[in-house]
């Protein structure tokens, strides 16, 4: 019999990642889209690597440190991992470049914008409207430091752009003195832009140079009486992972934000500096900054490619973008209309971005008015830098609403944005609540306590996305308002678990990490295990983030033994492996990757046609189901039933986005050709500006209550 358990079976966890940023760089290479579209990818897997290295990498590293060996589920030691991450990291970034330089810098120059990477190649004027610029602008703001016997090696701070320089003081007449060589760094500021407009030559439009070229150029004005021996950029990683003994923490809030001081020094984890840097500079950086040679990456353009987002949105050229997508209404909401008499007709499904996130932010808005609401809770976990959900919050309270707000601190690389909130809410008079000792609160859900005729009501609003109006125009998130009463029993049981020491014996319709959903989903899968083995039909489709968890892959290998097909649309890390004989073999894995960030949490179980529809904030991963607060719902409604299905049945068709993992654990896109091709992610775009059309319509004449499904009836 099969060992299920063998890590052959499982792919490790940071190298699958690592996959998929591969996965997000080859949209790069997608030449049916607009140039600005394709610079955009290359932007964001700059950032994604910048996130891995400071908590992933940094996390394996202090597991090396301190001698950990304890193999993961795929087999590999921490030492192992960071070996494999060094490898396939230096073959990304030599691919993001090469696609960087050889291609899409040639092609912004085609469609008139030109990126000038060598001070050399400006023209007299452009070269002395740069060094205007440079005085004007910039010498005023830098801050060069030496470091010599007297004056320790400076604190760099974590990810900023920095330019190194070997100095020797110069004679009377600016001649070497052949003194002893000095260091000076100086940081490329952050409060100026880092690409400098700058006039241009014949048949071209917009030409820019990058902001650390110029500083470089004029190093000599920073350091006089000396002169520039060698001169570069370079960047630090450091380790961003903190832990908090909350137990000891008396005021959690006060902690975090002390550990966030930390963050700027800890240990540097990777050096990036230019190809070609002299080598004595380099070796000044490695000794002062501690670098292992494994972890200084030598690169062939400019550092740090996360500024490429800027130069995306640049003005006059809306053609090298795709077209921008307005988010659509949703056929229930009418705007300005009561959204708690429309939600008391029955549930209504939420499918973001391709429809609007308005009715959640009208959701919390008119509650803080309405005078029949007497309680507003909710969760937040990552909110926009200028909230409107924050700002009803605050007015609810200071309405004389009873309002209780779990603002979660621990949201990684969030934590200052959510303390500005927490204080501001605190000063409105919200009751604001951290959450539990040992677990994040990563649930989405909001209760509306209302007063009406025939007693109390509460309208409930589950997600799978944060209550981030900004996030909500680029992720995929599903959404749910409903006022039955046992979602409405249910959300206050999860609010006075967080808020107070109440762990209800029982749930209606939710289930709860980190104590029951794990053994939901078990009872799910061998439910289907059972009616295969009994020859019943047995499906699952399961939509979600990330799969990492040992045992519910495990699982899904018993399931796909006995017969069970199994359909996984996971957008980013999974270590589960495809079509493996006697294995995986009823088991298809796809991942999309397109204009938007897939983030719904779906699952799907036939159930011997008795059809069950999940819809979640968690995703298969240990820390979802064992270390955080989650909420998994049931779609009841019929014709919501139907919707949530033709979303995941047009994931599955889509043969333009979706990428397939193979046996080896590779992914790679189907052949298109003699085929309709479908992208889901434009299909939904469509289809949500279609029904948009014929129900504006209906709304301009009259009163109607639709019925959600794959076509719009009218009752």
């Amino acid at each position: 019999m099969t060992d299920l358990s063998n890590p052959k079976y499982y792919d490790n966890r940071e190298l699958s990642w690592l996959k998929f940023e591969k996965r997000v760089l080859d949209e790069s290479k997608d030449k049916s889209l607009p140039v600005l579209e394709r610079l955009k990818f290359i932007s964001i897997t700059s950032s994604n690597l910048d996130e891995f290295f400071m908590v992933r990498v940094a996390s394996l590293k202090d597991m090396d440190h301190a001698g950990y060996t304890k193999p993961d589920i795929a087999g590999m030691t921490p030492s192992e991992q960071l070996e494999a991450i060094n490898e396939d990291t230096r073959e990304l970034v030599d691919s993001q470049y090469s696609i960087y330089n050889r291609s899409l810098i040639p092609l912004l120059k085609t469609n008139g914008i030109v990126i000038y990477d060598a001070y050399e190649d400006l023209n007299q004027e452009q070269a002395q409207y740069v060094d205007e610029y440079f005085m004007s602008q910039v010498y005023p703001v830098l801050t060069p430091m030496a470091h010599d016997a007297s004056r320790p090696f400076p604190l760099i701070r974590n990810k900023s752009l920095n330019i190194a320089a070997i100095l020797e003081r110069a004679d009377s007449t600016g001649r070497r003195a052949g003194e002893n060589v000095e260091f000076a760094t100086v940081q490329v500021p952050s409060v100026l832009p880092r690409f400098i407009p700058i006039p241009s030559a014949k048949d071209v439009k917009d030409s820019f140079i990058l902001l650390e070229q110029v500083i470089e150029r004029n190093m000599d004005k920073l350091f006089l009486n000396y002169n520039v021996v060698a001169a570069g950029p370079y960047r630090i990683m450091r380790n961003a992972d903190f832990s908090i003994d909350e137990e000891g923490a008396e005021d959690l809030l006060m902690e975090i934000e002390k550990q966030l001081k930390s963050r700027q020094w800890g240990e540097v984890i990777r050096l990036e500096v230019e190809a070609g840097i002299n080598k004595k500079l380099l070796s000044i950086l490695k000794d002062n900054l501690g670098v292992n040679e494994i972890d200084i990456y030598n690169i062939n353009g400019p550092l740090d490619l996360t500024f490429l987002m800027k130069l995306y949105g640049i003005e006059g050229y809306d053609e090298l973008r795709s077209s921008k997508f307005t988010p659509q209404k949703n056929l229930r909401i009418v705007p300005g209309d009561n959204i708690f008499e429309e939600i008391k007709k029955g549930d209504i499904l939420l499918h973001h971005p391709y429809e609007t996130f308005d009715p959640v932010v009208e959701f919390i808005a008119q509650a803080a008015y309405d005078p029949h609401v007497l309680a507003i809770k909710q969760t937040l976990y990552r909110v926009s830098g200028n909230s409107p959900i924050i700002a009803s919050l605050a007015k609810a309270a200071e309405n004389g609403k009873q309002v209780t707000v779990l603002v979660e601190l621990k949201a990684r690389f969030d934590e200052e944005n959510n303390i500005i909130w927490a204080r501001k809410l605190e000063k409105a008079g919200c009751h604001v609540i951290y959450g539990l000792v040992g677990l994040k609160t990563h649930c989405k859900i909001a209760l509306v306590v209302r007063r009406e005729e025939d007693g109390i009501v509460r309208y409930v609003h589950l997600g799978t996305g944060n209550y981030n109006d900004s996030t909500a125009k680029l992720y995929t998130d599903c959404g749910m308002f409903t006022c039955r009463r046992s979602y409405g029993q249910d959300a206050t049981a999860v609010f006075n678990m967080l808020s107070g020491y109440s762990e209800p014996a029982s749930w209606n319709r939710l289930y709860v990490a980190p104590i029951w959903l794990r053994d939901k989903f078990m009872s799910l899968i061998d439910k289907e295990i059972a009616n295969a083995k009994e020859g019943k039909e047995a499906f699952i489709v399961a939509k979600m983030n990330s799969l990492c968890d040992k045992d519910i892959i495990e699982k899904l290998y018993k399931a796909s033994c006995a017969g069970v097909k199994i359909n996984l649309i996971v957008r980013g890390i999974c270590c589960l492996r495809a079509g493996v004989e006697k294995v995986s073999e009823n088991i298809h894995v796809s991942s999309i990757v397109g204009t938007y960030l897939e983030h719904a949490r779906i699952f799907y179980f036939y159930n011997n046609g008795a059809e069950e529809i999940y819809l979640a904030s968690a995703d298969w991963m240990p820390r979802n189901l064992d270390r955080r607060v989650e909420i998994m719902f049931p779609v009841e409604d019929e014709a919501l039933k139907a919707s949530v299905k033709h979303i995941l049945d047009i994931q599955l068709r889509d043969n333009q986005k979706a990428y397939h993992m193979m046996p080896d654990g590779t992914y790679k896109k189907f052949d298109k050709r003699g085929k309709v091709l479908i992208s889901a992610q434009d299909t939904f775009c469509k289809e949500a500006m279609e029904r948009n059309e014929s129900v504006t319509k209906v709304w301009q004449e009259r009163r109607f209550i639709p019925i959600m499904g794959n076509d719009v009836d009218y009752i």
